[in-house]
């Protein structure tokens, strides 16, 4: 049973924040998620903004143009591993096509049942190199060669952030790889709620973050 999470919502103040801040940087502000940017348009709508979808399988630099950089996973080894969400189960299933998730925050008993169906459904596809990511309450098998930080790292490569200190703000474990490459690039991070070995500073919470770019995008 394939489902999509729709429980977020992006307030309009956040939305006309992003959108002073995307003008005011001239373009250089870009949304980094494990979400597709389909979704991400979904969420941010009417805003196109440009983003790292997918832990870094995909990138829009500006306009609506999404490149891919990975193929997607065997639809085979998909179905195989969506099999886990079964009616009632309260597991819910994310299919991107480059990686696909599974959401246990409703089943928490659920997940080492989970972590054994991943781990017999790779095996039946040993020709398939993947990996396993661990979220918030979320199992994600994707290909090894795909994470925020190197998608953060191409897309400092093109303008209009070629050139720029990138800053970020991330609050998963799956933003970890963003905070090393932070390093490299000589940027600096900031975290939500916790930390991570390289972050700047610390918000407090969510509401937090949402003042601070308001802040930004007003001037005060």
């Amino acid at each position: 049973m394939v489902q999509r999470r729709s429980e977020v919502h992006v307030p309009d103040k956040l939305k006309h924040s992003l959108s002073r801040l995307l003008r005011v940087t001239d373009g250089a502000l870009a949304l980094v998620s494990g979400r597709p940017i389909v979704d991400l348009d979904r969420l941010f709508a009417p805003l196109k903004l440009p983003a790292i979808g997918g832990h870094g399988a995909e990138m829009r630099v500006n306009g609506t143009e999404v490149i891919n950089l990975v193929t997607s996973l065997p639809q085979d080894l998909r179905r195989h591993l969506a099999d886990a969400g079964t009616a009632g189960s309260g597991i819910v299933v994310e299919d991107k096509g480059y990686s696909l998730a599974l959401h246990y925050r409703k089943a928490p008993e659920h997940e080492n049942r989970l972590r054994a169906h991943i781990a017999a459904s790779r095996a039946a596809f040993p020709d398939e190199t993947t990996e396993v990511l661990q979220g918030k309450a979320v199992l994600e098998v994707k290909r090894p060669t795909v994470s925020k930080g190197d998608g953060v790292r191409e897309l400092m490569r093109h303008l209009p952030f070629a050139g720029r200190t990138p800053v970020f703000i991330g609050d998963d474990v799956t933003d970890e790889s963003v905070f090393a490459a932070l390093l490299e690039l000589g940027g600096k991070g900031f975290s939500v709620g916790r930390h991570f070995d390289g972050a700047t500073a610390i918000f407090g919470s969510p509401m937090d973050v949402r003042r601070a770019l308001e802040r930004l995008a007003t001037g005060r």
